[in-house]
């Protein structure tokens, strides 16, 4: 084992932890205007892949509305309000995570998780990014966010787990918050998050 693995654990227990005890305030805020402003549940809960496609509960505050045809709310976009735009722009829809982090489900830097059902449309190369524990932030999430394609996303994971270190995973923290500040690549052209990953091999 690399001497950067168990420092890597404990920069993400530390940090992870202080995180959560420092922000408990603010998330008790932002979980009672949820839960007036969208409804309960206050969290949301989805099983998604970690490190070698383990599957684990991912938390974070909700951001939409329940789906509703009755009232018109059936895409991403209807279902979005102000309010949940708001918390995905400034990532504290993300604060719950941190507790996943702790776990040990996720890192603070490494591949997003994404969602289960995408599991069998990568190509090999893509599923490589599953050969190391997801994080909150990633090289993708400061190289465009949710505004370039899915190929260039997959290709910076892939890249990072060839690359990966303390030294770039304190240079993506940081390009992290500069990223947040601006809330640049928020969502997808046309798109309230991202569009649908159907699968697709690359050239």
């Amino acid at each position: 084992m690399k001497p950067y693995y168990p420092v890597k654990r404990g920069m993400d227990v530390v940090v992870g932890s202080a995180a959560l005890i420092l922000s408990a305030p603010l998330q008790l805020v932002i979980a009672l205007l949820v839960h007036r402003k969208l409804g309960s549940p206050v969290l949301f809960r989805q099983p998604r892949p970690g490190k070698d496609g383990q599957i684990f509960e991912l938390a974070k505050f909700r951001t939409m509305l329940e789906p509703d045809e009755s009232r018109g709310l059936v895409t991403d976009e209807q279902r979005m309000t102000a309010f949940g735009a708001f918390l995905r722009s400034t990532s504290l829809d993300e604060l719950p995570t941190l507790w996943n982090v702790v776990r040990g489900d996720m890192s603070l830097v490494g591949p997003r998780p994404l969602l289960v059902q995408y599991l069998d449309r990568y190509t090999p190369e893509q599923a490589r990014r599953h050969e190391v524990r997801p994080g909150v932030t990633g090289l993708a999430q400061v190289s465009g966010r949710n505004a370039i394609t899915w190929d260039e996303k997959f290709a910076r994971d892939v890249e990072y787990v060839d690359n990966h270190s303390l030294r770039l995973d304190v240079r993506i923290l940081w390009r992290t918050v500069v990223q947040v500040l601006k809330r640049d690549g928020i969502s997808a052209a046309g798109d309230a998050t991202m569009p649908e990953f159907n699968g697709r091999s690359r050239a």
